[in-house]
């Protein structure tokens, strides 16, 4: 067991990796099978969209804006959708910040891709997400504390060098101790990070990404598409409590459950989502093209899912029509009820409810467009990926 005070910076945090028996018994070991389980199928169903920006457009945003909440910035997934891509600048504060996160996530599963986690990335990470050039904490004065009671709850290590020693063994141990299930390592590295506490601002952002960009690095995902955040949002208290028992007394095995559980359940809601995405694709494709037959084309419902809040030069940019033949369609979507026109500074966005809704909704359902109550055919199939 670790002295610790809350008081003093915690220079003494050891390093990597803790002790076999207290990471890897028989019940955290079972929890793993159960959780790379519900990793694969997860896989599998996004695998099922065979166009896989409609779900990376997507998901990814629903994480920035719940790991930007954890933090107490707020913003709302209608405002993201609203300003992502070629709005951002018309945002507020917080949605700027929430859809950086966003960017930060897609930047780091390119860097990913290309190789192994590192400090590197981890500061290039940080700095996307704050929108300035950060570099690892060398002043001492970062505390950590009770946001009610005003009480220190921890202190983290100080002194540029010797951070960067243990963010080496951080890097070291995810990459070199491969005789752990990679699921424990990342439970482990996540605290880890979080326990270095390495930039003065958005630590914790930047271990949430740095877990879902472990699990890419690894094959246990193949995009950025896990809502892990919703989880830690919905288990907050025991998010906290669990990572300073660590640091109060080595309690791993509870920890590493917490992060198993969160794999697992989060993976088994995203996947129901990812189901319920694609059955609401058929739906729609099958109403326009019987309600729409001149200008409905695949190309054309599935925009209407990579880009929720739609403009005109969406359908322009991909070659769906010219300008003014883009806008016809778009208000005709609207008259058939697949669409809302909604003002947007000085244009015209045109909102897919439907979708929203589902996207946003705790529950993975949606309900069929007026006039269609119940199927009447089988819904048309969506194009093999």
């Amino acid at each position: 067991m670790t002295d610790f005070n809350p008081e003093l910076p915690f220079n003494d945090l050891p390093m990597l990796p803790p002790p076999a028996d207290q990471i890897e018994t028989t019940t955290i070991l079972k929890r793993c099978i159960k959780s790379r389980v519900a990793l694969a199928e997860l896989k599998q169903a996004a695998e099922l969209i065979p166009n896989s920006a409609v779900l990376v457009n997507a998901l990814p945003l629903l994480e920035a804006r719940a790991s930007s909440e954890i933090e107490n910035i707020v913003t709302t997934t209608d405002k993201l959708f609203e300003y992502a891509d070629i709005a951002e600048d018309r945002a507020d504060a917080a949605t700027k910040e929430a859809l950086r996160y966003r960017t930060a996530l897609y930047e780091g599963t390119k860097m990913v891709q290309r190789g192994m986690l590192t400090t590197d990335m981890a500061i290039q990470i940080c700095s996307t997400i704050k929108g300035l050039e950060l570099d690892i904490r060398a002043e001492p004065g970062t505390t950590l504390k009770n946001r009610m009671s005003g009480e220190t709850i921890y202190t983290p290590p100080v002194g540029q060098q010797l951070l960067l020693e243990k963010l080496d063994n951080w890097a070291d141990f995810m990459h070199r101790n491969t005789e752990f299930d990679p699921l424990v390592r990342l439970a482990v590295q996540h605290y880890q990070f979080e326990a270095i506490h390495p930039f003065a601002d958005g630590n914790g952002r930047t271990g949430r990404i740095l877990n879902i960009l472990f699990l890419v690095e690894h094959g246990l995902l193949d995009s950025p598409i896990l809502y892990l955040s919703r989880y830690i949002i919905q288990n907050k208290a025991a998010y906290y409590r669990l990572l300073q028992n660590v640091t109060n007394s080595q309690d791993w095995a509870p920890w590493i459950m917490f992060i198993l559980d969160g794999v697992e359940e989060t993976c088994t809601w995203t996947t129901d989502k990812i189901k319920s995405i694609r059955e609401l694709m058929e739906h729609t494709g099958e109403f326009v093209q019987t309600r729409l037959p001149k200008i409905y084309t695949w190309e054309l419902v599935e925009l209407l899912f990579k880009q929720p809040y739609c403009r005109i030069g969406n359908l322009v940019e991909t070659g769906i029509a010219k300008r003014q033949t883009a806008s016809v369609y778009l208000k005709q979507l609207c008259e058939l009820g697949v669409l809302r026109e909604v003002k947007s500074g000085r244009e015209n966005i045109f909102v897919h409810p439907k979708y929203i809704e589902l996207l946003t909704g705790e529950e993975n359902v949606w309900v069929y467009y007026a006039g269609v109550e119940t199927e009447t055919s089988e819904p048309a199939e969506l194009p093999v990926a």
